[in-house]
């Protein structure tokens, strides 16, 4: 295997500013014409988005829950083929994950034997900056944590006083940005606004500025030159199954979608084909359908405008189309959605109940899921693992009577309880899966759309 320039841009904490200057590094290392490739560690699916816009190229995410564990190097790999560098973006602080550490920063960093440059909020500090990087550095010697960068500055007072004591501890700095309100990227309940629903080119350009001038990018990169060559390990060898169509909702209400996830589907011999709940009247014509997560709330009105497209896609899972739908998927599956203002919009009506939105975060965190019943993921008693993030609730005159198709139990706490809804070969619940941790699940979907396609060609 070939070297792979890379590192890690990790964090003490939330809220530290990693995506805007990891957002700001991919677009100066793209100016200085590098092929620059990018990773988020974690289940995330919005900051993705900004990597792709300011890099040029698709990001993925790296999870050691979500895919085995043996798989992430290789999906790395694969991915990193032909990029100059790679530079992985931290999910929450960097030793933050699941339980005994799963998928953390920590973790990943490790297991692709990468350099880890933290991200440090200097805001409000002086000295105590380096007593918190020495910190970090102490916590875990196997992670090989090679500097900071310095964020929302003050002064250049400011910056030597913090530039000083990391001197007197032995730790490099590799940036130091000011505090810029114009770096500042919106936000709303699920963390930052994704990019299709706002005009994020601005602010990238103004980042990769801010970059070129905060940041050592030589350094940066021959820090990122100097890794090993990593272990060849397990890959996916995927076969393909069935010639199928399949439909995936994608537009400013449902885009939550791991690359790497609809790229097994792709494997298994499926084409994909994009449509929108939203703007179009009319499905594709396709063998199933897959509803990812995302922002159906916000849409609500626009959703439920579309009348033609929720009669179309209700018919088709009568007549027995299969379609697996997630988080936002499922919710537009449902009754009704209640939005924040209160407001109740008529949704497919496919799934019994309505969603209504809380002010209050419902439940975040991987979960383990097993099937009660057969569904079009497989027979019951199939095992998933996945991922939970929702503010909203469900609601239904017979909730306690709903004979539901998944068992969940959270990881963080052992927590049991029942999930989702299944109708005909319609399954949704909020549950987010990743196929390459799931690939019998896949394979049973792909197999489930190639008989649909069988039955309907037999009735034509």
């Amino acid at each position: 295997m070939k070297k792979i320039p890379r590192l890690v841009i990790a964090a003490t904490q939330s809220g530290s500013g990693k995506t805007t200057i990891v957002t700001g590094l991919l677009a100066a290392l793209k100016q200085q014409g590098l092929k620059v490739q990018s990773f988020k560690v974690g289940p995330d699916y919005i900051d993705p988005g900004y990597h792709t816009l300011a890099s040029g190229r698709k990001a993925h995410n790296l999870d050691t829950w979500l895919v085995p564990e043996s798989l992430v190097p290789a999906i790395f790999a694969k991915e990193c083929q032909d990029a100059d560098i790679a530079v992985i973006e931290g999910v929450m602080g960097l030793f933050d994950g699941g339980n005994n550490g799963i998928s953390s920063t920590a973790k990943i960093a490790k297991l692709l034997q990468a350099p880890v440059l933290l991200v440090i909020d200097a805001k409000s500090m002086g000295a105590s900056a380096a007593a918190i990087a020495l910190g970090f550095v102490q916590y875990d010697p196997e992670v090989n944590l090679a500097g900071v960068i310095l964020n929302r500055l003050g002064s250049d007072s400011h910056e030597k006083m913090i530039r000083e004591a990391m001197v007197q501890i032995g730790i490099k700095v590799y940036g130091a940005w000011r505090r810029d309100e114009m770096l500042h990227l919106p936000e709303r309940h699920l963390g930052l606004v994704p990019t299709k629903e706002n005009d994020a080119g601005k602010a990238i350009y103004k980042m990769g500025q801010m970059a070129e001038q905060s940041m050592q990018l030589s350094a940066i990169m021959k820090l990122a030159k100097g890794v090993e060559l990593l272990p060849k390990l397990a890959s996916l060898n995927i076969s393909a199954l069935a010639d199928v169509r399949i439909g995936i909702a994608y537009d400013e209400a449902f885009s939550f979608y791991y690359p790497t996830s609809l790229e097994v589907l792709k494997m298994l011999g499926a084409k994909l084909i994009k449509f929108s709940p939203i703007h179009d009247a009319s499905l594709p014509a396709v063998d199933g359908i897959i509803i990812g997560g995302g922002f159906p709330e916000m849409f609500a009105p626009q959703l439920a405008d579309n009348e033609s497209m929720r009669k179309a896609l209700k018919q088709k899972i009568m007549q027995g189309m299969p379609v697996y739908a997630e988080c936002g998927g499922y919710m537009y599956l449902l009754n009704s959605l209640i939005d924040f203002k209160g407001i109740e919009y008529p949704m497919t009506g496919v799934f019994a109940g309505r969603a209504v939105m809380t002010k209050k975060l419902q439940t975040v965190g991987y979960v383990k899921a097993f099937t009660n019943k057969k569904t079009v993921l497989g027979e019951a008693g199939l095992s998933l693992k996945g991922h939970e993030f929702h503010f909203s609730v469900e609601e239904a005159a017979d909730i306690n009577k709903l004979v539901r198709p998944l068992q969940f139990t959270k990881l963080r706490n052992g927590q049991h309880y029942e999930a989702g809804q299944c109708y005909k070969r319609a399954l949704g619940s909020y549950l987010h899966l990743h196929f390459a941790g799931n690939i019998d699940a896949a394979k049973n979907f792909v197999q489930n759309c190639a008989i649909f396609k069988q039955e309907t060609e037999v009735k034509s």
